[in-house]
């Protein structure tokens, strides 16, 4: 690696987590170091529209089954096989386990929901549950939308992997950001109008894609 990036940096991230980095940058360390800066500040400024999604999504799907199953404790009134069941399970095991850290506190399917990811909520959209939440019940939630099924189901689950990247410290500069902000910006609408026409107006995300070119071609200062 080349001797010009700070020695604290390479001690710090090390080299191979800013190896992609210089050869996204064609060698130059200093922009490699720059464009570094740069992601962390592009992955802070999604921070805020993924938190939205995400709660809207689960809360929006739990609502929409609890309604049509007619219990908060939906899960026990539908069959979502062994890999998302064991989900549910290992959820109900760590309200558990924090409810004991919290005497006379009574846990219940809300404490649940909370537990479970953002992956588990947009597998309900996937192919396994097409006729069985889909076609019954989950379309729902979608209804201002004309977009079927795996379409929301790919767009969102392209957004769960834009979200552990991210939540995982990986890069996220070679994606097509503002694409994926639009794509936000679209699945919360057709789940909380007012939440996604709100968003433009609370987050960051074209300041920071903006100033791209300035962070990494020195010209701006960078800032997280």
């Amino acid at each position: 690696m080349s001797p010009q990036l700070p020695a604290w940096l390479r001690r710090g991230l090390s080299d191979s987590r800013l190896a992609p980095y210089l050869r996204a940058s064609a060698g130059d360390a200093e922009r490699a170091e720059r464009l570094y800066y740069w992601n962390v500040e592009a992955a802070a400024a999604f921070y805020g529209p993924l938190h939205f999604l995400e709660i809207c999504l689960r809360n929006v799907l739990h609502d929409t089954l609890t309604t049509h199953f007619t219990r908060a404790d939906w899960w026990h009134a539908t069959n979502l096989g062994d890999h998302n069941e064991r989900k549910v399970r290992e959820a109900a095991t760590r309200v558990r386990e924090n409810v004991r850290q919290r005497p006379g506190r009574v846990p219940g399917p809300d404490d649940v929901v909370t537990e479970l990811s953002f992956g588990f909520w947009v597998s309900l959209l996937s192919r396994r549950y097409d006729r069985t939440l889909w076609v019954p019940v989950v379309h729902r939630a979608f209804a201002d939308s004309r977009e079927p099924r795996r379409a929301l189901h790919d767009g969102l689950l392209s957004l769960v992997l834009l979200r552990n990247r991210i939540m995982h410290h990986e890069p996220i500069h070679h994606r097509d950001l503002a694409a994926d902000y639009a794509k936000i910006c679209r699945m919360l609408g057709y789940l909380e109008p007012q939440a996604a026409y709100r968003l433009p107006h609370l987050d960051r995300v074209a300041e920071a894609l903006g100033r791209k070119s300035g962070v990494c071609g020195g010209l701006m200062a960078p800032r997280f």
